[in-house]
């Protein structure tokens, strides 16, 4: 005889509600600000009852996809990697295989796209990033902390190419990555190594050198990993 197999269990009625919202944005192409019908109204349509609603709606605030404005409804949020974030950062807590591979990432990114960078990169931006390796060097001298800089620095030597998905991959990586490191508190003995990585890749960048530049970064990424291994064992 064959077993009898187990019902799957039916989804919550707040889940299915949530999915029917974000149907109803998808087929109506409701955009960022566009208002959503009151709660009395979509519980009516949905055959369920305003707790449900208010529940999927509330979920759907948390992952940025809704906001409501007190006294006035519900609307289409525009879209925000921030959620994202948030959620990466916290499920990555203590955990010294992820941070590496957040590293990896990043390392990845940059000197896959870094060629691009010198091909469009215009004169004001290296003049922009020399002023923040310049911050850098007073910090380091004085043992503070760059990473307000080092994050510009990052966001800065990509600028050039436009590209907005990019620029927010790059941020979501930066601040992903300090948050589950913990990396801005950890102590790094040579603060001036780190400044003058950032310094050899402006100058790379400067003098068009591709292959340098690569090398700068991955030297930038290799002093990162050897930052955190020795905090690691502290």
């Amino acid at each position: 005889m064959k077993s009898i197999e187990p019902l799957s269990r039916p989804p919550l009625l707040h889940v299915s509600v949530q999915e029917s919202l974000r149907k109803y944005i998808e087929a109506n192409r409701l955009k960022a600000g566009d208002p959503l019908p009151p709660e009395t109204f979509l519980a009516q349509q949905l055959g369920v009852g305003r707790n449900s609603v208010r529940e999927a709606i509330k979920a759907l605030e948390s992952i940025g996809i809704l906001e409501t404005r007190r006294g006035i409804g519900v609307f289409v949020k525009e879209f925000s990697f921030k959620p994202l974030l948030d959620n990466l950062a916290y499920g990555l807590q203590d955990s010294l295989r992820d941070v590496e591979e957040l590293r990896e990432i990043r390392r990845v990114l940059e000197t896959g796209l870094i060629a691009k960078t010198i091909e469009m990169i215009s004169a004001e931006d290296i003049g922009e990033l020399r002023r923040l390796t310049e911050s850098m060097r007073q910090r380091a001298e004085r043992s503070e902390s760059f990473a307000e800089e080092d994050q510009q620095f990052h966001q800065m030597l990509f600028r050039c190419q436009n590209n907005h998905m990019l620029s927010a991959l790059i941020d979501i990586f930066w601040v992903a990555f300090n948050k589950a490191s913990d990396f801005t508190n950890l102590d790094n003995p040579t603060p001036l190594a780190t400044w003058r990585d950032h310094h050899e890749i402006v100058e790379a960048v400067a003098a068009k050198d591709v292959d340098r530049a690569r090398s700068r970064l991955d030297d930038h990424y290799r002093g990162i990993q050897q930052v955190i291994a020795k905090n690691r064992t502290i």
